[in-house]
């Protein structure tokens, strides 16, 4: 899935090797509603979408499989009938785990742990949330299909990379690029994590139920704080404070990309070039770019 200003696009291999892609006008809310787009505000709305249209490519892709193995036109899938209902449901799902996961479950264990000091249980609280984020990722990468998925996320930002360097959306000149992307969402999760730290010091120890509640109401702040860190990471403006914290990040990325072959690139790149408008049409017959002599 790639995104651009004006559109989403998504691409997908069947196994027969054709590539379909679908591409739907989309405008961010930070763009439509300016409230939305203040610094600190845009952040959380910009998470918000970034897992509703997730949610919606994986439907797509799953679609794909479905009108494949069932024989019939993706179209006349059932997943394409989805509610809007069951779409919140999931996205009010996954906010929900990774918010018991990465915020409640370390708060549960430190208090457990009998840790009294202010400063020294946000420490704890925040160690044992790195662990827990670690661990997640370290478990999830020893998936066969997980490591795929990071593939894919490796051809990502080689072909973003080139793009954003002017360079031809070739095969071999996409494939000279880093897999390792600074505003990755790898590093904006980390970063969440060090700001976590910081800001949750500044609130003390929680004490009763409504100090526990103050600290999840901070989350979307913490988000903010965090998107704008990131924001930082591709101006000269605090560039180098910015790219001390996404640094992290950066060496994170060794574990969720990886190498992509040439037919998960091919991928990658024609998703990239419908989502910036080129016309690429709407099913192609496997998508072959230009290799240079």
């Amino acid at each position: 899935m790639m995104r651009s200003p004006e559109y989403v696009s998504i691409a997908v291999r069947k196994p027969n090797g054709k590539i379909v892609v679908k591409r739907d006008p989309y405008v961010s809310y930070t763009k439509r509603y300016k409230i939305l787009g203040l610094p600190l505000v845009r952040g959380g709305v910009i998470l918000i979408e970034s897992i509703v249209l997730g949610i919606k490519a994986l439907n797509f892709s799953g679609e794909i499989a479905m009108s494949e193995v069932e024989k019939k036109k993706p179209t006349e899938s059932s997943s394409k009938n989805r509610s809007k209902l069951w779409l919140g449901f999931t996205v009010i799902l996954a906010l929900g785990l990774g918010i018991a996961l990465f915020f409640l479950l370390p708060l549960v264990l430190t208090e457990w742990m009998g840790v009294r000091g202010g400063v020294i249980f946000n420490l704890v609280d925040g160690g044992i949330r790195l662990v827990v984020f670690l661990v997640y990722l370290g478990l999830v990468s020893l998936w066969k299909e997980i490591r795929r998925v990071f593939a894919y996320h490796g051809a990502e930002h080689k072909s973003i990379f080139a793009y954003e360097d002017g360079k031809p959306l070739t095969l071999n000149r996409v494939q000279a690029y880093s897999t390792h992307h600074p505003r990755c969402g790898t590093s904006f999760l980390l970063v969440v994590i060090l700001v976590a730290l910081v800001v949750f010091i500044g609130l003390g120890r929680p004490q009763d139920v409504g100090d526990r509640l103050i600290r999840l109401l901070f989350i979307p702040i913490i988000g903010g704080i965090s998107y704008e860190i990131i924001r930082l990471s591709g101006t000269r403006f605090g560039k180098s404070i910015a790219q001390v914290l996404i640094a992290p990040g950066l060496w994170l990325q060794k574990i969720t990309t990886r190498e992509p072959d040439d037919r998960q690139l091919e991928v990658a790149i024609v998703a990239l070039k419908s989502a910036t408008g080129q016309d690429i049409g709407i099913d192609v017959e496997r998508y072959l770019l230009p290799r240079e002599g």
